[in-house]
């Protein structure tokens, strides 16, 4: 399975947004752009490109994924009624990986996406471990019986905090170690620092 290996910090430094949590505390002491000439940049995007390929980059790795699975998803927005960029998001959102760490049982959308491809979590009783399935209203994820014994899922509340869904779409049973997508994911609800409008713009020059 394809996936992007760079490094988290370093990417989240090119964007000026920190794609994982880990990556915090790096940018507050290097906020400059990664490469040895990173301390002479000044962040000064002067063209409407520049700003449609940066955003999006950005949420192109926030999500993880690579530039063909980006490219075709939005040429699958385009093809669903309603406004293009919102449309994107949600099929963003709706990911196996992405309500893995919308539900709380993973610290970022790497780890979610690593639980998810290790087979850890059953859909509707099918084992799945395709990062990229698509949820819908009503589906049911649950912890395999045989990973609930793994030291990552006896210490989830450690781990993670022991924190509710971000969302209100997503229901989370802790105890029983169930995910339930309870409706279709809003705009409101999505990343709040994403322009998805350069986004259309990007893909329709």
């Amino acid at each position: 399975m394809a996936r992007d290996t760079q490094s988290i910090t370093k990417m989240s430094r090119r964007e000026g947004y920190a794609l994982h949590p880990k990556a915090l505390k790096h940018m507050v002491k290097r906020s400059t752009i990664p490469g040895q000439h990173g301390r002479n940049n000044r962040r000064t995007t002067t063209s409407q490109y520049s700003l449609q390929l940066r955003e999006k980059q950005k949420v192109k790795r926030l999500y993880g994924l690579l530039e063909r699975q980006f490219s075709n998803l939005m040429a699958e927005a385009n093809r669903k009624e309603g406004q293009s960029g919102a449309v994107l998001l949600q099929l963003l959102e709706k990911r196996a990986d992405n309500v893995v760490y919308r539900a709380g049982f993973a610290t970022s959308r790497r780890a979610a996406r690593q639980l998810v491809s290790h087979g850890h979590f059953t859909l509707n009783g099918r084992r799945i471990d395709i990062p990229s399935i698509r949820l819908s209203s009503g589906d049911l994820l649950v912890v395999r019986d045989r990973s609930k014994q793994t030291e990552y899922f006896k210490k989830l509340d450690d781990i993670t905090g022991n924190v509710e869904p971000s969302v209100s779409w997503v229901k989370a049973n802790r105890k029983k170690f169930e995910i339930t997508v309870v409706g279709e994911p809003s705009r409101a609800e999505a990343e709040p620092e994403i322009n998805e409008q350069l986004i259309v713009e990007y893909y329709s020059r």
